[in-house]
């Protein structure tokens, strides 16, 4: 979280609501039917099996029906080349914010208008880059939610959203640091808090808001311009009595966490995802494993942020000496969860990292020693079940959402085809056409 993920103003952000709802596209159209004729299909990434010369066929929305060899008539989209999958899920995006050099500026100057308009650009990227789903951990609340509705609403063209209230430490990784004080009071959100009890009003009031999930940060942040580490930064108490209000409430908790202490207290505590987990340990990984807990381990964010600290003269210093020391560390900490066999959702940490460049965390997991299937797994059936949604997403199955997408060439040789769409559906709405 940085700034820009503060509470700003209601009646902003209803103007900016409406003017985007205006000009809604008149593409989000899910009515008739549409024949899919896939050259290869991966159609459960669980199985991994490949199917060839199929029809998918499209009807309001969702998927009617698989049918063998190429067929239909009318609405008919040509893939007899392509590969076909299952829409991906990014399972920690930001969607209405891109770091850069303008960023902390940004935060103080820009309205929740503003900041609603980029995140009709960004969104617009992500699903075209082939993510029909996204969990976005960190946004001006009203900004995101009304973004969440306008796009389940078929008013704009954006991934679908399962959005976050955050709560958090006061003074830590996800209040605002750096600015003068008064700025400070100005910007601050109302779901910081102090204290277990004050943990438990906090996350009732981001669910009064609308949040759909609960995101925490149990240690400390890179893109905090602090320098106060990656260590725990909320305690035990209030950790337990934040994961207890929001399991009671129907929500689960994804925990921002890279330090030791920070990982294994959120664990204990019963968050149901660790973001990050740069520091885990041994413990770590018993306690994920005995939970079920996932590991959304955005490694894109990581090597950007690593990347940008040697040459980025605007990036903070505290912030730049922990992008050098985390950044380089995330690749092996997913290595070693992984050989342990925990639970991984995919996840970039996008608005860290370029919106619409996600899926170049699939080399990187690579590079961590997943195989091409396994990381696909972890952007479809794997995510499907994090987010709770299995029944909906990740497969592509009659009954399910039409969320369909495909590249050129092999994923399952070289995950690097998965960077370029050659065809993007979510829903039934074609959000990339072939040839676009």
């Amino acid at each position: 979280m940085s700034a820009r993920h503060t509470l700003r103003r209601l009646a902003t952000a209803a103007t900016a609501t409406a003017i985007v709802w205006a000009a809604a596209p008149a593409a989000a159209q899910t009515d008739g039917t549409t024949y899919i004729q896939a050259g290869r299909l991966l159609a459960d990434p669980a199985s991994g099996r490949v199917e060839q010369g199929k029809t998918i066929v499209v009807r309001d929305g969702r998927i009617a029906e698989i049918r063998d060899g190429f067929v239909g008539e009318g609405k008919v989209v040509d893939l007899r080349d392509a590969f076909v999958l299952p829409g991906f899920i990014d399972s920690h995006v930001h969607i209405t914010s891109e770091n850069g050099p303008n960023a902390r500026l940004d935060a103080v100057t820009k309205s929740d208008s503003d900041v609603l308009l980029d995140g009709v650009v960004y969104a617009r990227r992500t699903v075209r880059a082939g993510f029909t789903t996204v969990i976005d951990l960190g946004g001006t609340p009203e900004v995101t939610f009304a973004m969440r509705d306008a796009i389940a609403a078929g008013k704009i063209i954006g991934p679908r959203m399962i959005a976050a209230g955050g709560v958090a430490a006061h003074g830590g990784h996800g209040d605002i640091q750096g600015y003068r004080q008064e700025i400070l009071d100005l910007y601050r959100s109302p779901t910081l808090c102090s204290g277990a009890d004050d943990c438990a009003r906090a996350v009732r009031q981001a669910v009064q808001s609308g949040a759909d999930v609960i995101k925490t940060a149990s240690t400390g942040g890179v893109m905090s311009a602090t320098a106060a580490g990656v260590g725990q930064q909320m305690s035990d108490a209030e950790l337990t009595s934040l994961v207890e209000t929001a399991h009671r409430l129907g929500r689960q908790v994804a925990a921002h966490a890279h330090g030791t202490d920070g990982i294994n207290a959120a664990l204990r505590a019963g968050v149901d995802s660790i973001e990050h987990g740069t520091f885990l340990d041994a413990e770590s990984i018993k306690l994920m494993k005995a939970k079920g807990t996932y590991l959304v381990p955005t490694l894109l964010a990581g090597d950007t942020v690593a990347r940008q600290a040697k040459t980025a003269d605007w990036m903070p210093a505290p912030v730049r000496a922990k992008a050098l020391q985390v950044g380089p560390l995330m690749v092996d900490a997913a290595r070693r969860a992984r050989v342990a066999g925990v639970k991984f959702a995919f996840g970039t940490d996008s608005g860290v990292s370029l919106h619409g460049e996600n899926a170049k965390e699939f080399a990187l997991m690579i590079q961590a020693g997943f195989t091409p299937l396994d990381a696909i797994r972890s952007a479809t059936v794997w995510a499907a079940d994090h987010a709770r949604l299995s029944n909906e997403i990740g497969t592509i199955a009659a009954g399910k959402a039409a969320d369909i997408i495909a590249v050129k060439g092999d994923p399952l040789n070289d995950v690097k085809t998965l960077e370029t769409m050659a065809f993007v559906m979510k829903g039934g709405v074609i959000a990339r056409a072939v040839g676009d």
